[in-house]
């Protein structure tokens, strides 16, 4: 298929590569210059990028960046096409997404939300999962591109349900890392070896993906980013707004938004989300390390 691919950053470049390796052809574009991804063809601008596109794929980082990429300046709206399917693989506002979806379709293109979870490894093993809002046929038509970058699709309901499903599971993914890192913390004050303490986890109820996911990183101090603190914290910020426009109290999550925006303020944006343990680790006086028994 043609395909037009926006936002080449830690998730959007892999997914990009292996769109090009299934055998698509793909033309990118990224905000910041200098981004290439082998045997795709760069373009200058979104609309460039677009013409002709059978799908347009866009994976950005927030909900204004969706909107300039489509709406702003040489933007995707100038290419747009009968029967020309937009797919969006950012995390953004539901009530943006049918908003967005409207004036697309109004030109006679069609759109699909589609966020993902799996973190980088995923994106670049070709393992993501897809959280679809759209039309069944629509989605029907973009198999081969998820089949090209993932290995589930989950269709939520129509536009808007995708990205109100991965606003609810990055909630859950907040509350139970934090969880996790409070309690490895209070652990560590109280002497006890973390190293010890995650095998009890991992043996438990206790036991989740977060934790077997992130444990082995948090031990060996890695924050390297596969997911960033900043990311997450628009995330969280996302799920508050739509609570509050549903008149849903989210009182755990409203907590935690106040942990991240102090890591935030303290620099720490650009690292892996699980660097909201620093944090803890600074107001308790103790490190949490140790090596997995």
């Amino acid at each position: 298929m043609r395909v037009g691919f926006l936002g080449l950053g830690i998730m959007g470049g892999p997914m990009a590569s292996n769109l090009v390796k299934a055998g698509h052809e793909v033309v990118v574009w990224n905000r910041t210059p200098g981004k290439q991804v082998e045997g795709a063809r760069s373009a200058s601008s979104p609309a460039e990028a677009a013409q002709g596109a059978e799908v347009v794929w866009m994976c950005v980082a927030d909900t204004h960046a969706v909107e300039q990429v489509l709406f702003g300046a040489n933007g995707v709206e100038q290419s747009l096409s009968e029967g020309m399917i937009v797919a969006d693989s950012s995390t953004i506002s539901p009530a943006a997404t049918a908003k967005f979806a409207e004036r697309v379709k109004a030109r006679g293109a069609r759109y699909v939300d589609a966020p993902v979870t799996g973190s980088k490894a995923g994106a670049q093993s070709g393992t993501l999962v897809f959280i679809v809002g759209g039309e069944e046929r629509d989605i029907e038509r973009l198999k081969p591109l998820f089949a090209a970058m993932g290995k589930k699709i989950f269709r939520m309901g129509n536009t808007g349900k995708g990205q109100a499903a991965k606003i609810a599971m990055n909630l859950q993914i907040a509350l139970i890392y934090e969880g996790f890192a409070e309690g490895i913390t209070l652990a560590a004050k109280l002497g006890v070896d973390p190293g010890t303490l995650v095998p009890l986890i991992n043996a438990t109820m206790v036991h989740s993906g977060v934790v077997e996911y992130k444990a082995p990183a948090v031990l060996n101090r890695d924050f390297t980013p596969n997911f960033p603190l900043r990311l997450m914290h628009k995330d969280i910020r996302l799920a508050l707004e739509a609570a509050k426009e549903a008149r849903v109290k989210l009182p755990a999550l409203e907590t935690v938004e106040e942990v991240y925006e102090v890591a935030a303020e303290d620099g720490d944006g650009n690292l892996d989300f699980a660097a909201t343990l620093t944090l803890l680790e600074k107001w308790a006086g103790v490190e949490v390390k140790g090596v997995l028994v």
